[in-house]
């Protein structure tokens, strides 16, 4: 007579650490080898099961954090995958790894998506390693805090926006003539589109406007049968957190959630996954929150 083995229960609360963490500052970008500690992408974790079999994908912001974690999960369910990022050479190595360990193809592409040209290139270069593209996670960011609006100079507004949301609309414009139905388009928005932190204006209002270009972009593309969704994330801990936030802030980062903590990137992965896949057919103009129960009304 077989035993069935019950999996352990487990409860979100405590499945991570929670605040208080150890006070940490560091310059932008931001690295996860100096994070303490280590956010968790699902490296020894996620399984796939081969929903994204023969899937090509383009990932910015792919070396670490929430792009780390579904870069390692879309290689685990088949993708290959181009991994976009600024200057974090060792995060970009680390997550190509996982990528060619999970035996799929995994080309690093650094450069600044503030750039029209470089978001030009990282599509074709896409089309010239992979011969097509399916699925595009438009997911790098930018963020820093401000206690005044006096603080925020034109630069540093004109590169969120560059950043954040330009350099989306240049990506899909360019994907377009290239993207065939069943292709799917993934933005990573915030719960900052609705709950808008006084201290991060330019991000804040970046991520109001990707929910509506997603949603605008979905309308476009419909007939196409190309699907466009969100993400909408709330506090993920990733190297933009001590990038961008004061000690003080980083040590309580998450606290007020329901959950009581920040959640981990590898808890994200999965919603990218089903987004990309054939399971999120009717799927389109959508966001999904993932915000360990924060509200978004």
């Amino acid at each position: 007579m077989s035993t069935t083995v019950k999996a352990p229960k487990q409860n979100p609360v405590d499945k991570y650490p929670q605040p208080p963490y150890p006070a940490q500052e560091q310059e932008m970008p931001g690295t996860e080898q100096k994070m303490d500690p280590k956010p968790d992408h699902g490296e020894t974790t996620y399984k796939g099961s081969g929903k994204l079999t023969g899937r090509k994908a383009l990932i910015t912001g792919g070396d670490s954090g929430i792009g780390k974690a579904v870069a390692i999960a879309f290689a685990r369910e088949g993708a290959d995958v181009l991994i976009s990022y600024l200057n974090e050479e060792e995060d970009a190595k680390e997550t190509a790894e996982y990528v060619q360990q999970a035996g799929r193809k995994a080309v690093l592409m650094p450069g600044d998506i503030s750039n029209e040209a470089h978001c030009i290139q990282l599509v074709e270069r896409t089309i010239q390693e992979f011969g097509q593209i399916d699925i595009i996670v438009n997911n790098a960011a930018y963020q820093m805090e401000h206690s005044s609006l006096q603080e925020i100079t034109t630069e540093e507004w004109e590169y969120t926006f560059r950043t954040n949301l330009t350099a989306i609309f240049h990506i899909c414009k360019a994907a377009e003539p290239h993207l065939k139905p069943g292709s799917s388009v993934i933005n990573t928005s915030s719960v900052n589109a609705y709950t808008p932190n006084k201290s991060l204006m330019p991000y804040a209002v970046t991520k109001g406007a990707i929910q509506n270009f997603t949603a605008t972009l979905a309308q476009l593309w419909g007939e196409k049968g190309i699907r466009v969704n969100c993400v909408a994330p709330g506090p993920v801990w990733t190297p933009l957190i001590p990038g961008s936030f004061s000690g003080d802030r980083v040590k309580e980062f998450g606290s007020k959630t329901p959950l009581k903590r920040a959640g981990q990137p590898a808890e994200l992965a999965p919603v990218y996954v089903l987004l990309a896949s054939e399971e999120a057919s009717y799927i389109s103009g959508a966001t999904v929150q993932v915000t360990g129960g924060m509200p978004t009304i």
